[in-house]
């Protein structure tokens, strides 16, 4: 598993994600115990409610703030590749709404990307609560 093809941007803000080499291992281990033996090319990019709305509107027709957008680019099912878009902003917002610190409801947020790409949904309660627990199970797996 090529750790190397997990990249971090930031578009339009200043951000830099912490403990970058601990995240991607992270991240890594999450997808190899999903059962995917590979990493394709993974773009984390962080930016501004604005620019994330932006997106949201140009490529899913949605009008809202959101503190994430997963566009999967995988070509082979064994394979993970995608760019995740993730509205610093909302994570701050989000993070004081639900009393919890900025870096967990990142991580809570970086990992939703990553099993979304994996195949979890979340838009039906049962599929929403299944993406919660596997949320829940890989922040508990953070060495960090």
């Amino acid at each position: 598993m090529a750790l190397k093809d997990i990249s971090f941007f930031a578009e339009d803000l200043d951000f830099s994600l912490k403990q970058k080499l601990k995240v991607r291992q992270w991240i890594g281990d999450t997808i190899k115990a999903e059962g995917f033996p590979k990493i394709g090319e993974l773009n984390f990019i962080f930016c501004s409610d604005e620019y994330l709305l932006d997106i949201n509107k140009q490529y899913l027709n949605h009008d809202t703030f959101t503190d994430i957008v997963t566009f999967d680019s995988s070509d082979d099912e064994d394979v993970i590749s995608g760019d995740i878009f993730i509205s610093v902003e909302r994570i701050q917002e989000n993070a004081q709404k639900f009393a919890v610190s900025e870096a967990d409801e990142l991580h809570r947020v970086i990992i939703h990307g990553v099993l979304h790409l994996c195949g979890y949904l979340d838009k039906k309660p049962a599929d929403k609560q299944l993406m919660t627990e596997k949320e829940d199970h890989y922040l508990g797996m953070r060495a960090f």
